[in-house]
């Protein structure tokens, strides 16, 4: 058994979560766990040297287990997509709320020592977040 503390990686199956746990990896962690909604095939980069698990985290009873053991947290996890994606999808984005509620919950009852949070906002280059509306 790892005497390392447990971290887990939420939204692990995505081009950003997948790249963090890779490099947790390079880093010499052995103790990971990797969580995404996606199927194992659908992630960008998967590792079998990690727990991978598939867990809808917009459930609170899936958070809970995501996070039991836990010492450190990322959480990467949201329904989220490009502009057009979010233009298109505003509901489902707004049910992002309840995968971060239910992470926050989780941490506080396992005992979680450290837990960073990132936003699933989009960051585009400065000359394309003016207001088109000022272009004339």
């Amino acid at each position: 058994m790892s005497t390392q503390k447990k971290i887990v990686v939420c939204g692990a199956g995505g081009f950003i979560g997948g790249h963090l746990v890779a490099d947790l990896l390079r880093q010499g962690q052995t103790n990971i766990r990797a969580v995404d909604i996606k199927p194992l095939g659908e992630w960008f980069q998967k590792s079998d040297q990690v727990e991978n698990l598939t867990l809808d985290l917009g459930e609170k009873e899936a958070c809970e287990k995501a996070l039991e053991g836990a010492t450190i947290v990322f959480n990467l996890a949201a329904d989220m997509g490009g502009m057009g994606f979010i233009e298109n999808n505003k509901a489902l984005c707004m049910l992002t709320v309840l995968i971060n509620t239910h992470l926050l919950m989780a941490a506080k009852k396992h005992g979680v020592e450290r837990y960073f949070y990132s936003s699933s906002a989009c960051v585009y280059a400065a000359d394309k977040q003016v207001d088109p509306t000022s272009r004339r």
